[in-house]
């Protein structure tokens, strides 16, 4: 095969593809919303659970519509029909309300099975979902059970809609612990017949309909206020010979004082001669219990699974969110001390002035928009400085542009178009300087911004440079919080980054580079789509440190459109993701390299991958702590993190020279910037692992940079003024080109000594920005 067919053939091999990914947003919906109703579950079996003691006041009205039939009847009543029924005389029946408890509810087990005395229990179903094999025990033992509310509830002050779920929810995790159905009902805060009101009537008479006894009590033992062993006794003895039902309780509390109660009140009852029944057994009621239907056991299956899987995702959730809050207040605390020492390092000049001449490398494809002001404002340096642009086959006439300017110290490089990479790595064969700087066609640099962005060359060990992106087209809210991310981003995050010495990304917008760190590394490599942080990481692993020099400024523009937006962060976010993997050897490295493996990316993982990953489960955390939990104490804790960001941004603000009027917007940013942020990450993450590729996304420009007022030679300071729309039509810049697809390299560089060698770039790379 010849040398020209390897490398067409490379060339397809690491060429992009754009695999549509629909499945991982029907997966995320699915994820959120099984969190959402988990939360909703647990949320409703937790915080919506009544409890009150039994004898909480609940100012009901009178029953006067209760039929006095009802009113004077037995304790067990079937709603429906207005009947009622009694146990015969010297017949009692023991009934236990609040459980299955796991530790009361054993020894209530224990007493009764050592007495032979058969019970009733009126389970509350999340007790029964939290202890199913207590359930269980509970018939298999010969005791009957009942219902008493799924979050103990007061039916009577509970809507219609509510009382039916409250049942049917119960009967379900029965039928799944237990394999059994029971049509015996206590409602929770019921007492004797006389006590009924009419709220409690309407809600007995729609139990009946649904086909529900409803079981009162005779006597009540007390043992809810826990009076002592005697009085408990006394209480659930009765004065006469007529048949009973006592109320005592297995849950709800500290229940030792019923126990040994039963102890004392089981043998004395049996002594004087009354006969233990259950609920059923004492009024003849046939089939009080029967077998669930398949139906019903697997849904409450499902129902009892639910609820353990909703309180082990809130358990989770809570160690997650302490653990994001921890490590947010760590990195906000680690940034405004690093910002602190970087501001008074940065006051110590890196050595003698560096004033060699500098070659200014500015790859053009479509950047007719922009393109004059670019290099009128490199001309205006105060810096000498050469200017190569490399069109990279422009089809707006952006190379006849600037040849017609007719500017002194600036070349015109014609290729056929090839990509990005391979223009820059044109301009570097033709640069005639050892120091070289990197700059977007659409992006204006300030008079100082050259040599200022070249003085930390003055140190041998620095490779690259890192200069100071601000975004022009700031005007409304997209505008502002795009600024307020590249301020906070840049000042923060970069000044971290430069004093740990494992800075991930010199931005492609304003960077420089020493000519023989990029000849070391093979120039810049064409197998990806963000070359700056693959080129930047690779500097890092090859021992040259990369700065960040926050007084070299340059104006560029932003996506103007939250479509536009997504495209580009997509892209960012993929490509940070690809470059972490590309370089994750440096994580085993030592010297530099290993600087930037185990601090550069450890930190971008932590605070670029997985906490976004988190915010999804910060938002519907926060609406499940508005609907379920104190209001007050989620709003407080919103507008604590909320004032965390603002002083953050304060600060970065203020070292960057910025006046902080856009931090109004923080708050807003909170409901749309930052979901559209934490979906890219999202959209990202599942790209990366279904191992597909994107292609360059289209980005346009709007022409929003200042032309200077009059042309400038070379090597003259010119007035910075203030960047301004200039009426040019919008177009496709190298943001958004297509042509990097499976382009071929251009013959004549690949036998240029910077040329890149094959090194096996398997997944493109993309900056770190912003916060």
């Amino acid at each position: 095969m010849s040398k020209n067919r390897r490398r067409r053939s490379q060339g397809r091999h690491t060429s992009v593809r754009n695999v549509p990914l629909r499945t991982h947003w029907l997966l995320l919906t699915v994820l959120v919303l099984t969190l959402s109703a988990a939360l909703l579950l647990k949320g409703y079996t937790t915080h919506l659970f009544d409890a009150r003691p039994d004898g909480a006041a609940r100012g009901q009205a009178a029953g006067t519509s209760v039929p006095a039939a009802v009113g004077a009847g037995g304790p067990v009543i079937e709603g429906a029909a207005a009947r009622t029924a009694t146990p015969p005389p010297r017949t009692i029946a023991l009934t236990f309300d609040d459980g299955p408890d796991p530790v009361w509810t054993p020894r209530i087990l224990d007493v009764l099975h050592r007495h032979d005395v058969p019970a009733t229990f009126f389970t509350v179903g999340t007790r029964v979902a939290e202890n199913p094999d207590l359930a269980r025990r509970i018939v298999d033992e010969g005791h009957q059970i009942g219902l008493h509310g799924f979050t103990h509830t007061d039916l009577g002050t509970a809507s219609a809609w509510r009382r039916s779920l409250e049942l049917r929810e119960t009967q379900l995790v029965i039928a799944g612990a237990t394999g059994v159905t029971t049509p015996l009902l206590r409602p929770p805060y019921s007492s004797t017949n006389k006590a009924l009101g009419d709220a409690d009537w309407e809600a007995v008479v729609q139990a009946g309909t649904e086909g529900y006894l409803t079981v009162l009590t005779t006597l009540d033992s007390q043992d809810w206020r826990r009076p002592g062993v005697e009085r408990i006794v006394a209480g659930a003895t009765p004065s006469d010979t007529a048949g009973q039902i006592v109320l005592l309780h297995d849950g709800g509390g500290d229940r030792a004082q019923t126990v040994a109660a039963l102890e004392q009140l089981v043998p004395r009852l049996k002594a004087a001669g009354w006969k233990f029944a259950t609920v059923g057994d004492a009024v003849a009621l046939p089939g009080a219990v029967q077998s669930a239907g398949t139906a019903d056991r697997w849904q409450g299956l499902a129902l009892i699974t639910a609820i353990g899987t909703s309180d082990w995702i809130l358990d989770a959730l809570s160690w997650l969110l302490w653990a994001a809050g921890a490590l947010s207040l760590l990195r906000a605390a680690a940034v405004f001390v690093a910002a602190r020492r970087h501001v008074r390092m940065r006051r110590r000049p890196w050595g003698a002035p560096v004033t060699e001449p500098v070659s200014v490398i500015v790859p053009a494809y479509n950047e007719s928009a922009g393109i004059e002001a670019a290099v009128r404002s490199l001309l205006a340096s105060d810096h000498p400085v050469e200017v190569i642009v490399v069109d990279d086959g422009s089809t707006d006439g952006t190379a006849d542009l600037v040849e017609a300017l007719r500017l002194p110290g600036v070349r015109v490089i014609r290729q056929q178009n090839a990509g990005k990479p391979a223009a820059l790595n044109t301009g570097i064969a033709a640069a005639s300087c050892n120091l070289l700087v990197m700059v977007d066609g659409d992006t204006v640099f300030e008079p100082d911004a050259v040599r200022m962005i070249v003085q930390p060359f003055a140190h041998r060990r620095v490779g690259a440079v890192s200069g100071n992106a601000k975004v022009v087209n700031r005007g409304g809210l997209l505008g502002r919080w795009q600024h307020i991310e590249y301020v906070v981003g840049f000042n923060l995050d970069r000044r971290l980054f430069d004093l740990a010495e494992c800075m991930p990304t010199v931005p492609g917008a304003v960077g420089a580079f020493r000519r023989e760190a990029l000849l070391r590394v093979g120039g810049v490599s064409d197998g990806t789509l963000a070359e700056d942080t693959d080129l930047t990481m690779a500097l890092c692993r090859d021992g040259w440190r990369v700065v960040y020099e926050e007084r070299a400024r340059a104006w560029t523009e932003a996506p103007a459109t939250l479509g536009a937006l997504w495209k580009q962060r997509y892209r960012w976010c993929y490509g940070t993701l690809q470059a972490m993997w590309k370089h994750r050897g440096a994580l085993a490295q030592r010297g530099q390299a290993g600087k930037l493996g185990r601090r550069g990316l450890v930190y971008l993982l932590m605070f670029q991958v997985l906490l976004p990953l988190l915010a999804p489960v910060v938002d519907v955390f926060a609406v499940y702590g508005l609907v379920f939990l104190d209001p007050l104490r989620i709003l407080g804790l919103w507008t604590a993190f909320l004032l965390l960001q603002v002083l953050m941004g304060l600060y970065a603000f203020r070292l960057d020279g910025e006046r902080p009027g856009p931090l109004w917007s923080l708050p807003l940013q909170q409901f749309v910037y930052r979901q559209l942020m934490y979906l890219v990450v999202i959209q990202s993450v599942f790209t990366a692992v279904a191992g597909s590729r994107l292609r360059w996304q289209r980005m346009e420009r709007y022409g929003s940079l200042q032309v200077p007022a009059a042309p400038a030679e070379p090597h003259t300071r010119q007035p910075h003024a203030d960047p301004a729309a200039v009426p040019y039509e919008g177009h496709e810049g190298y943001e958004g080109h297509e042509g990097y697809e499976g382009h071929e390299t251009d013959p004549a560089w690949a036998s240029h000594p910077a040329a890149p060698g094959p090194q096996n770039h398997i997944w493109p790379s993309q900056e770190y920005r912003g916060p």
